[in-house]
Formats: structure tokens, C-alpha cells, sequence
């Protein structure tokens, strides 16, 4: 644990959709981020190679960061999308005695979702109705609103409109304004804050769709034109739109031009902690919640698989009680960062207590059960789904009920195994030290490596209820849920 004389101040950056393998310093030959490449190199940063997400997808995994439960245990999905029951960390750390906040503008952050109870301060920047309207004792009656059958169609029809005017806005010019808001407001709450600060901010410029500022898709993407590339990863996913290796490489580049102009202006907040001196007392921990896939292993997006570019995230952690440099051996799972946080400003848990073995300032870190695995969970995905089978449903494809579509996952990861529990098609597994592109499936052929991640797997399993229940048949998924509720998922502003 920390001796109390690290920082009291924590700056906590989601990039959000950001694969490492488009960063610098994870060996990128592109210059896409400046600002990184200087922190990663700083004399009190870690750059972490094996950093792993709970889930590939937002939701669950800011639930996880904020809570330190993975996803089964916290419950938040898209068949339940509220965060329940669980005392957050910012709610900890507002009782505290820190001033803390939350800006982002991803759909899945917002009261409506519960992410932000406990935030003293919170924006959601794409929203038509304020984020305030729903903050505190109104998020609850917003929640029982959408609860209750009879008035859902009413919440519904507000969500619609607040999402497809972020769907709307996210596109063409309007792409470029939110992660320059978000700093702003950054700046403004930690130059208010008389006492130690918490700020959570989640980008969202490397999310589909990639419409970068002129500047940087001239740099990065020259004459590629964004409203012309495929940026629906559904209609990819389904079948009924191809993508051949020129258009890829031109989804690339846009993805790239996005990534640069969020390190710019994450280059600005840095500058400015400098510049004001609030940088050498300050905590910084960048990662991403997940990445993305760009046509490996098929697919498009990041949902229907728990392939490596989705869950291997980047992480890079600056206090003075970590070894900088490079760890390309330590397995980090990003559920650890909650008690990471709360080690780094001296703060017992007031939802589920300080782990310091889970505590990346921890001479002891990962001295746990289990703990040279990391383990990720899929539960089934309804807003893809719908979305996925409306496009089949218009090019006139059958998608099998048995097929990873209509599958939840199940992995356990170590640095050189992964094992993959598939519920509807069969298990895959990988060396990961010989086949870090997991291409070779090597499910069933044995191995010491496999078969003891796959026994990690079964234990952990055990530990959160056991393997998937029996489910019927991929016309089952979405029962339960009104047209104007799948509606609204569907307009969400995150897919």
C-alpha cells in the first residue's frame, strides 16, 4: 500500500474504443499520439502490456471500475442496464472529503444508467436534456419510469430524441466538439477545487462513427471520405455489407485521425496540470475500456467475440510508488484499478473494501487466488442483436441461432493462454505466446498452458454461479422487452 505520500489528487482518462496497437507507446508506426508517448516515457509512469477488461463493451466495464465487482457480480448489461445496489467509488470518495466529477459524452454514462451517482459534478455533453435533469432522487424515478410498462413508452420517446440528436451531432462537424468540452470542464472544476479531487473523464473519439476534425483526417486519412467507408459495424457483422482490404485501411486511417486529435487535447489538460502545478500531486491512470475490431476473425466493431484487440487493453499508470518503465509480465485486470484508486488517496472502501493484493501500488499486487489470471464475461448482447438481425433481415440473410451472435462468453486470460467459454458454438483457446493474433484455435488438443486456464476459468465460473443457465433459441433473446424499449437501445448513441 501506499506509505500516504502519493498523490491526492486522481485524473482517471478513458479512451474510449482504443485498441493499444494504435498508441505509441505500444510500438504504433504511426504518430498518433505525442502526448502519450511523452507520459509513457515519464519517470513516474507504468506502461502495462498485459492489462485486461472484464467485458468488451462500455457499460459493464466503467460498472466494474467504479464498483471493483466484475460483471457478474454487479449485474449492469443490456438486458439490465442500470448500475444497482453497489456503492460506487465515487460515492466513497465524495464522503471522503474529495470534490469529484465525471465528464463524457458516451451514451452509457449517464444517471439514466446509475454510472454517475456519487459524482458531485457530472455532464453527458450529448445530451438534449441536461444531465442535471436526471441527477440525484430524479435519476430513481427516471429508472421507475422505465420500470413500469405502462409509462416506458414515455421515457422512451425522450431517450429517442436525446440519442438521435447525438447521432446526429456525432457525425460531420459536430464530431470535434465534445472532447474539447469535456477538457474545458475538466480544467474549470479542478481550478474551483479547494481540497483533493477525483476526475473521471471517458472520449469518445475513436468510437464508431469515425468522422475526425478536418486537421487531423488531413494528416492521418488524406482523401479519404468518412460519409463513404462502411461505418456500421452491423451491417458488416451481418453479411450484408462487404469490406475489402483498400477500405479497411482507409477505416484505419479515420480511426487513427480520431485517436490524435483526442491525444492532442488530452495534451492540453496535461500542459495545463503542468502549467499550474497540480501535475507532480496528481494521480493519472489512462486506459481504454475496451478496443476494437477492424475485420479480424470477421467481425467489425466490438461485440459477438472476446478476441484479444477487444479486451488487451492499453494501460498506463503515472504515481510515485509504481516501477516506471515497461511491464510486459505482470497480468492486470482493470476491476483492480478501483482499489488502485482508493490505495492512492488513503480510502478504505465503502462498497466493497480496499484489496491492497489488488492495488497496482502494491509490492504485493496480484497476491491473490487465481491471480495470475485475468477473466472477462459477455452477457448476451440485445441491443447488437436487434440491430444485427434488422440489417440480415433487409439483405435477406438467416442467421443461425447457433452461431457467436446469440453466444455469451466466458474467458480466462493469462499472459500466455487465453480460454474461451462460448455458450451456442464450440470453446476456443490460444497460445498466446506463439499466436498472439489468437488465428490457431488449439480448444481440445491439450497442453499444460490450456488446460490450466481452463480450470482457471471453471473455478471462477464456480465462483460467480456456475456455467451459463439453459437458454432457448435466438428468437427468445429479446422477449421481455417492449418495441419502444429496443427502440431506445437501439438509439443509443454507443452503438
Amino acid at each position: 500500500m501506499t506509505d500516504g505520500s502519493g498523490a491526492e489528487n486522481v485524473l482517471f482518462v478513458v479512451l474510449d474504443t482504443v485498441r493499444k496497437d494504435h498508441l505509441g507507446p505500444y510500438g504504433h508506426d504511426r504518430p498518433t499520439t505525442p502526448t502519450l508517448d511523452r507520459f509513457a516515457d515519464g519517470p513516474e509512469t507504468v506502461v502495462f502490456e498485459n492489462a485486461v477488461a472484464p467485458a468488451p463493451w462500455t457499460l459493464p466495464v466503467h460498472a466494474s471500475l467504479f464498483t471493483g465487482l466484475y460483471p457478474s457480480g454487479h449485474g449492469a448489461d443490456q438486458e439490465n442496464p442500470y448500475l444497482d445496489g453497489a456503492t460506487t467509488l465515487a460515492q466513497t470518495l465524495s464522503r471522503t472529503g474529495h470534490d469529484t466529477a465525471c465528464y463524457s459524452s458516451n451514451a452509457w454514462i449517464t444517471p439514466y444508467t446509475r454510472l454517475t451517482d456519487g459524482f458531485d459534478d457530472q455532464d453527458n455533453f450529448f445530451q438534449v436534456m441536461p444531465g442535471d435533469l436526471l441527477s440525484g432522487p430524479l435519476a430513481k424515478a427516471w429508472q421507475a419510469l422505465n420500470d413500469d410498462d405502462r409509462l416506458r413508452a414515455i421515457a422512451d420517446k425522450l431517450v429517442s430524441l436525446g440519442n438521435t440528436a447525438h447521432e446526429y451531432l456525432a457525425g460531420g462537424e459536430g464530431s470535434d466538439s465534445k472532447t474539447p468540452a469535456v477538457i474545458d470542464r475538466t480544467q474549470e472544476f479542478v481550478a474551483r477545487s479547494d481540497q483533493g479531487w477525483f476526475v473521471f473523464v471517458n472520449l469518445m473519439d475513436a468510437h464508431l462513427p469515425y468522422h475526425p476534425p478536418d486537421k487531423y483526417a488531413a494528416e492521418f486519412a488524406p482523401d479519404v471520405d468518412s460519409a463513404a467507408v462502411c461505418q456500421n459495424s452491423k451491417a458488416y457483422n451481418s453479411g450484408a455489407r462487404a469490406v475489402n482490404d483498400t477500405e479497411w485501411q482507409e477505416i484505419r486511417a479515420l480511426y487513427d485521425a480520431e485517436i490524435a486529435h483526442m491525444d492532442a487535447e488530452l495534451g492540453r489538460l496535461f500542459d495545463w496540470l503542468r502549467e499550474t502545478g497540480r501535475w507532480e500531486e496528481t494521480m493519472v491512470v489512462v486506459c481504454a475500456d475496451h478496443g476494437e475490431l477492424h475485420g479480424e476473425h470477421d467481425l467489425y466493431g466490438h461485440e459477438f467475440g472476446i478476441y484479444d484487440p477487444l479486451v488487451n487493453v492499453p494501460l498506463m499508470v503515472k504515481h510515485p510508488d509504481v516501477e516506471p518503465g515497461r511491464d510486459d509480465e505482470t497480468p492486470v485486470e482493470l476491476v483492480d484499478l478501483y482499489h488502485t484508486v482508493l490505495d492512492a488517496t488513503g480510502t478504505e472502501g465503502q462498497g466493497k473494501p480496499l484489496d491492497p493484493n489488488r492495488s497496482l501500488l502494491s509490492a504485493d499486487y496480484r497476491d491473490i487466488d487465481l491471480g495470475d489470471h485475468a477473466f472477462v464475461e459477455y452477457h448476451r448482447p440485445v441491443v447488437e442483436l436487434n440491430q444485427l438481425e434488422s440489417k440480415a433481415a433487409e439483405a435477406g440473410i438467416d442467421l443461425s441461432a447457433d452461431s457467436r451472435f446469440y453466444s455469451r462468453m466466458r474467458a480466462a486470460r493469462r499472459t500466455d493462454a487465453k480460454y474461451v467459454r462460448n455458450e451456442r458454438i464450440t470453446d476456443e483457446a490460444y497460445r498466446l505466446d506463439r499466436d498472439p493474433r489468437e488465428l490457431k484455435d488449439v480448444a481440445g488438443e491439450g497442453g499444460d498452458a490450456i488446460e490450466e486456464t481452463e480450470t482457471a476459468l471453471a473455478a471462477f465460473e464456480k465462483r460467480v454461479g456456475g456455467e451459463w443457465d439453459e437458454v432457448g433459441g435466438g428468437e427468445d433473446v429479446l422477449d421481455g422487452m417492449g418495441a419502444e424499449a429496443k427502440a431506445r437501445l437501439r438509439d443509443l448513441g454507443y452503438v
